[in-house]
C-alpha cells in the first residue's frame, strides 16, 4: 500500500505497512517557494495537505524501460519485455490528486490510443481518499472545482474526526470494491454529527484556502494575450528549472532515450520524464522552437490553463498549489493570471 509519509523533512508517497508509517501529528506550512513541517499538537494522521509528491510517480513513472534487446551467442536478437507493473492501493489521497488522476486518464487512455503501461497500472488501482479539513497556504482547489471535498474517483473516502468522543474516521463508499473492503472491517453506522463531518471539514478547508484563481473565460483570456508584457516580467524571474512541471500531478511531457553498452551487445529503450522548460524539449532540425524563458513559461501556463481545454476538454490544473510552493523564486500561477486579467 502506498500512502503519505515523512521523508527528508517533506511529505512523500511511499510504501506504508501500518498506521505507524503515516505522518501522525504533522502539518505542513506552505507559501511561495517555502515548505516546512511542524508538529500539530495532536495525533491526527491526515492533518497535512500535500507535499511535492503525487500519484503521477506511480502511474506514470519518471523512468520506464520500454524494452531491452541482447545479442545472443548465435547472433540472434533477444528482446526482453518489461515486467508487469505492480498493483497499487493508495491511501490518504486528496481530492485534487484524484482529479489529477482523472485528467491523466483522459490523456493516456481516454482517446483512440492508450498507453499500455499506464492502463495496466491504473486498471486495478484502489483509492482510499481523505477529505481535507484544512488548506495549505498555496492551495486553490476550490477555484478549480477539484476540492476540497472528495466527490468521485475513490473506492473509500475518509474524514478524520478528533473530539471529546475520541479519534475515528467517517467512511464513505465509492465503489463495489470499497464496499467489500468496508464489510471486512468492524464499523458502525455514523450518527448525525458524524454524517455531517465530511461537509464540515470541506467548509473549514475552503475557508482557509490560500489562493484563488478566477477561471472565467480563462481559455480565451490567455489565447488573446500572447504578447502581454507580463510574460517578460515572469521571464526575468523564471529559472527554467522545470520544478513546476516535475511536481505538477498532471504534466505528462516525456522523452525516449536509447542506450547501448560498449561492446554493442545490449541496448535499452527508456521513457523518461521531460519538461517543456528545457531547451531541448522543443528541438527540431535546426534548433529549438522556444529558445527564451519567456516563451517556455508562456507555453507551460497557456497549455495548462487554456489549450489543454482544446485537447482534452478540461483544464490541466487541479489547484494543488505545488507549482507555487516548489518554485525556487515563488512564481505564482494565480498571480500571473490575475496580472494579465487586470490589463485585459
Amino acid at each position: 500500500m502506498i500512502g503519505p509519509t515523512v521523508r527528508s523533512r517533506s511529505l512523500v508517497y511511499d510504501e506504508v505497512r501500518s498506521a505507524d508509517d503515516l505522518p501522525a501529528g504533522w502539518i505542513d506550512v506552505q507559501e511561495g517557494g517555502t515548505f516546512r513541517l511542524q508538529r500539530s499538537g495532536d495525533d491526527a494522521l491526515f492533518a497535512h495537505t500535500v507535499g511535492h509528491d503525487s500519484l503521477k510517480r506511480f502511474l506514470f513513472p519518471p523512468e520506464l524501460r520500454i524494452w531491452r534487446a541482447r545479442r545472443a551467442g548465435d547472433g540472434t536478437l533477444e528482446v526482453e519485455e518489461p515486467a508487469p507493473p505492480p498493483r497499487y492501493a493508495f491511501i490518504g489521497v486528496r481530492s485534487c490528486d484524484l482529479h489529477a488522476v482523472a485528467i491523466q486518464d483522459r490523456v493516456f487512455i481516454g482517446d483512440r490510443y492508450a498507453d499500455p503501461d499506464y492502463e495496466a497500472r491504473r486498471r486495478d488501482a484502489f483509492f482510499v481518499a481523505v477529505n481535507c479539513g484544512r488548506a495549505g497556504g498555496t492551495c486553490f482547489c476550490a477555484s478549480m472545482d477539484t476540492g476540497p471535498r472528495v466527490t468521485d474517483g475513490f473506492d473509500l473516502a475518509l474524514t478524520e474526526v478528533l473530539d471529546e468522543r475520541g479519534h475515528r474516521f467517517v467512511v464513505e463508499v465509492g465503489s463495489d470494491r470499497g464496499a467489500e473492503v468496508l464489510d471486512a472491517i468492524d464499523h458502525r453506522e455514523a450518527d448525525g454529527d458524524e454524517q455531517s463531518a465530511p461537509d464540515a471539514a470541506a467548509e473549514r478547508a475552503r475557508a482557509s484556502m490560500g489562493r484563488t484563481l478566477d477561471v472565467t473565460d480563462i481559455r480565451e483570456l490567455l489565447q488573446a494575450n500572447p504578447e502581454h508584457p507580463r510574460w517578460d516580467d515572469v521571464a526575468d524571474r523564471c529559472l527554467s528549472c522545470g520544478n513546476c512541471t516535475l511536481v505538477c500531478p498532471t504534466c505528462f511531457c516525456s522523452t525516449v532515450e536509447d542506450t547501448t553498452d560498449l561492446a554493442g551487445g545490449e541496448t535499452e529503450h527508456t521513457r523518461l520524464w521531460d519538461s517543456c522548460f528545457t531547451l531541448g524539449h522543443s528541438y527540431v532540425h535546426g534548433g529549438s522552437v522556444r529558445q527564451s524563458g519567456r516563451s517556455r513559461y508562456r507555453q507551460w501556463m497557456t497549455h495548462k490553463l487554456s489549450t489543454w481545454i482544446d485537447q482534452f476538454g478540461t483544464s490541466g490544473c487541479v489547484g494543488c498549489g505545488r507549482c507555487i510552493t516548489w518554485c525556487p523564486v515563488a512564481i505564482d500561477i494565480t498571480e500571473e493570471v490575475a496580472a494579465i486579467r487586470a490589463d485585459d
